[in-house]
């Protein structure tokens, strides 16, 4: 089992639309990065935890945790000419972009902010707490994911 951090954008898509989605569930797509793609087609695996991680908002931070319940498949978005993710380069027989599906698990009320998680001297090392740090999916160590589930567990429960 593995851990990682998914960014989104709150106003684009929030940890509450995943809990609003029919079973939970959706596909984490539109990724158009070559190194999270990699991620999500080749060790993104069912089973793994998700922190989903709010970029964009005031404070960023952790807003809930959800497992991945689909290993990485070809993203439909880049295959569909209306949608904002379309890529025209993207062969159907040959994908470039990938997606795994997650699930929510739980939320985390209140988000566990940036500022409080650099506060943290043991998330020392963070891949989202680096400097200029922007990749939008991140390997989350065994150690950092524990502490964060021990800060999660502070925070009360929706």
């Amino acid at each position: 089992m593995a851990y990682w951090l998914f960014k989104s954008e709150p106003t684009s898509y929030s940890f509450a639309d995943l809990v609003a989605e029919p079973d939970q569930t959706t596909g984490w797509d539109g990724v158009r990065n070559y190194q999270a793609r990699n991620f999500l087609r080749d060790q993104v695996a069912v089973g793994d935890g998700v922190l989903v991680y709010h970029s964009n908002a005031d404070p960023p931070g952790i807003a809930g945790i959800a497992e991945v319940v689909r290993p990485g498949h070809p993203d439909p978005t880049a295959f569909d000419p209306d949608d904002s993710h379309f890529d025209p380069k993207s062969d159907p027989a040959n994908p470039t972009w990938f997606q795994v599906a997650i699930k929510a698990v739980r939320a985390i009320d209140p988000p566990l902010g940036l500022p409080a998680l650099h506060a943290v001297p043991e998330l020392a090392g963070m891949e989202v707490l680096r400097k200029g740090s922007r990749l939008s999916i991140q390997p989350v160590s065994p150690a950092h994911w524990k502490i964060v589930m021990k800060l999660a567990k502070g925070a009360k429960r929706r």
